[in-house]
């Protein structure tokens, strides 16, 4: 049996959940979320916590078993906390500012570089090479991550760009001097 999958879902206090055979709702102080989940398991509620089980032992199910109860407790997660991912911008005269909801990125272009917020996503920009995306929605807030960091991806010479706020840049070393 999935380590992962066996493990029930805790609901904490506040928060609704409803079970339509795959399609899980989940609603919260932040906000509600709801998701269809593969075939070949099933959920139920024991109490105060879901219970995910697979109905059989084929490899397909055996997959799916830890991946829906990941996924429900990712929504569970988000619902009561939410999720936040720091972005870091290094290089001279990168800067980021918020304009209205969205985002406005300097990163050596000759124009400015503008994202858009998606729905359910929130930029802050504590400090001019600081970026922080929050929301409730564990694979959209990493999405758009992502997505600002490809503007400028790291190089391994200088270390410009943007980069998450614990990811290490291994450097290169450059051009050896000629003889």
């Amino acid at each position: 049996m999935s380590r992962i999958g066996r493990n029930p879902v805790p609901v904490p206090s506040g928060v609704e959940t409803a079970i339509d055979g795959l399609h899980v709702r989940v609603k919260g102080p932040k906000g509600q979320l709801e998701a269809t989940m593969p075939s070949g398991v099933s959920i139920r509620a024991d109490g105060e916590q879901l219970v995910v089980e697979r109905a059989g032992d084929s490899p397909r199910e055996r997959s799916r078993h830890g991946l829906v109860r990941s996924l429900i407790a990712n929504m569970v997660t988000g619902v009561t906390d939410g999720y936040t991912i720091t972005l870091d911008m290094v290089g001279v005269g990168y800067r980021a500012a918020l304009k209205g909801r969205d985002l406005e990125l300097q990163v050596g272009f000759s124009h400015p570089v503008r994202i858009a917020a998606l729905e359910g996503i929130s930029f802050e920009v504590p400090a001019p090479t600081r970026i922080v995306v929050s929301g409730i929605d564990k694979a959209l807030v990493g999405q758009v991550a992502a997505d600002i960091r490809r503007v400028r991806p790291p190089e391994p010479y200088k270390g410009k760009g943007i980069r998450y706020e614990d990811e290490v840049v291994k450097r290169k070393a450059g051009k050896a001097a000629g003889r």
